[in-house]
């Protein structure tokens, strides 16, 4: 399944990284393909929770 995220680097040159349709399923990365790779795996453990706790698997469109 795939998911749309948003990346975007900060001040301090990390790299950011959310998926504005799970709310507060984000991470960082010191390159880009470090925080992409995060974000795989933050999203699995963001589904993996809000299905153990019988919540919606996404809360935006």
């Amino acid at each position: 399944m795939k998911f749309p995220v948003t990346l975007y680097q900060d001040e301090e040159g990390w790299y950011i990284v959310e998926c504005p349709i799970i709310l507060g399923c984000l991470s960082q990365g010191e390159t880009q393909e470090e925080a992409l790779q995060n974000i795989k795996e933050a999203i699995d453990l963001c589904l993996e929770v809000r299905k153990e706790k019988d919540l919606p698997l996404t809360i935006r469109k």
